[in-house]
This record gives C-alpha cells, sequence and structure tokens, in this order.
C-alpha cells in the first residue's frame, strides 16, 4: 500500500520538519541506509512535553511524546527522500526516555512509537529492534529522543 494512502488512512498528517538545533544534519544517507539525528517531541517549532516520565510526566504522555518524535523523524526522511515510499524497512530506533529516580518503563513508553511505525509501515517493514534507554537529561528538557535507522 502507498505509504501516503496509509497515512491518510489513520488520520496521520506529517508535521512540516522542524530545524535541527545546532550544527548538524537532520538526516545523513550512506549507502541504503539513513540515519537521523536525535528527533525530539516539537510541533509548530514548540516542544509539545518537557520534564521525567514518571516525575512531571505520565508514562502515558511519553507514549504521546514517542509518537511525536516518531512522526517527527518520518517528516525529515520524506524531506530527504521525497517519496516514503522509498523506505523499504524501518531498521532500529534508539529512544532515550528522560526518566524519574526509580522509573523503569522506558519499554512501555516507546511501545507506543513502535506500534506506530508498525501501524504505518505494515510487517515486515515497519517492525524494527530497538534499544530503550533511561537517561536523566535529555536537551530542552524534553522527555523522549529517538534516532532511527532506515533502509530505502
Amino acid at each position: 500500500m502507498d505509504i501516503y494512502t496509509r497515512l491518510n488512512s489513520l488520520n496521520i498528517t506529517l508535521p512540516e520538519p522542524y530545524p535541527p538545533f545546532g550544527v548538524y544534519l537532520s538526516v545523513k544517507q550512506s549507502g541504503n541506509l539513513l540515519f537521523t539525528s536525535g528527533i525530539l517531541p516539537v510541533s509548530d517549532g514548540k516542544q509539545l512535553y518537557t520534564g521525567k516520565i514518571g516525575g512531571e510526566l505520565t508514562v502515558e504522555q511519553g507514549q504521546e511524546a514517542a509518537k511525536v518524535c516518531v512522526l517527527n523523524a518520518l517528516s525529515k526522511i520524506h524531506a530527504h527522500t521525497k517519496n516514503l515510499n522509498s523506505v523499504k524497512s524501518i531498521v532500529k530506533m534508539l529512544a532515550f526516555v528522560a526518566s524519574a529516580p526509580g522509573f523503569n518503563k522506558q519499554g512501555l513508553v516507546m511501545n507506543a512509537g513502535s506500534q506506530l511505525l508498525i501501524d504505518i509501515f505494515d510487517s515486515p517493514a515497519g517492525e524494527h529492534v530497538r534499544t530503550a534507554i533511561g537517561v536523566n537529561e535529555i536537551p530542552h528538557n524534553a522527555p523522549v529522543e529517538i534516532e532511527m535507522i532506515v533502509e530505502v
């Protein structure tokens, strides 16, 4: 199925890609692999969530932030490729979850982002390996940051 038709059927509109916050590329291609920089939960130039999961934010808010990060990554991949239909496979997602002391449900937070990729790209293209790491701080006080490796 056409990815844009799939996005439409899921009532998903890709956001406009936000510019990098520093001196780096949002996406870099090496051969048939695309590597994204760290992606934050930003919309219309504003960060949607701040704080730590298990502290100021709930697991559910972390899951929403993870979904925003995934859609931002896809918008940056679309800007690079000009066509998300060129994506053959989501290879890997590396996720950082800003965690309050004692919070250990990073995987549960990131399941929402993983499921969104499977919903959009279907199986097996959307299935991926993933690492979810609890960290003390993420730039701009974001609760979630992801990187992706995508095969085109």
